[in-house]
């Protein structure tokens, strides 16, 4: 039999470890193996071995082996471009504050307020990380710059719960409510 288009350049280099051909028996293996490891969640792994099967003779299991390395493209984790904008700053530190990740969603709308330092909804975001980091200080400053931009922010600190950490601080209590200051 001949050698199939292409096979010349295979045979030319003999130091080189050509694979097999994929069989149906291979690319059936090469998709079981697959699954297991979709299966036990290792995902870039399953991911390999469904590109392999993929590959293979047989049409409804490289069909399968492609739908099955989407959803894996789809769930491994994507690389995070690094923001550019203030606004991208200030969503992204929203969302480290909201994971919990207080020195890193800091950082971020720390960034954001060097951008654009007078945005007001960015010395709130900063005033609330840095009242649940518990520096007072701080998030005095940064709310109270916050009210002075936008003082509609006053009546929306008042109800936020995420501010119940320093609410009964009379620094927040003054900041807040200042018309106590005349009863």
């Amino acid at each position: 039999m001949p050698p199939a288009k292409g096979d010349e350049k295979r045979t030319a280099r003999p130091h080189a470890a050509a694979a097999p051909p994929l069989d149906s028996q291979r690319q059936l293996a090469a998709f079981e193996a697959a699954m297991k490891q979709f299966h036990g969640r290792r995902l870039a792994e399953a991911r390999d071995l469904f590109a392999v099967a993929a590959a293979g003779p047989e049409s409804d299991v490289a069909n399968r082996a492609r739908l099955h390395m989407a959803m894996c493209d789809q769930r491994l984790p994507q690389p995070i471009e690094k923001p550019q904008s203030a606004e991208e700053y200030y969503n992204y530190g929203v969302a480290l504050t909201n994971a919990g990740k207080l020195p890193a969603a800091r950082d971020n709308l720390e960034k954001a307020l060097a951008l654009a330092p007078l945005a007001d909804h960015v010395h709130y975001a900063l005033a609330l990380v840095q009242a649940l980091d518990g520096n007072l200080d701080a998030a005095r400053g940064h709310l109270a710059r916050s009210i002075e931009l936008e003082p509609r922010n006053r009546l929306i600190a008042r109800q936020d719960a995420d501010f119940a950490p320093v609410a009964r601080h009379p620094w927040f209590d003054a900041l807040l409510y200042p018309e106590k200051r005349g009863w």
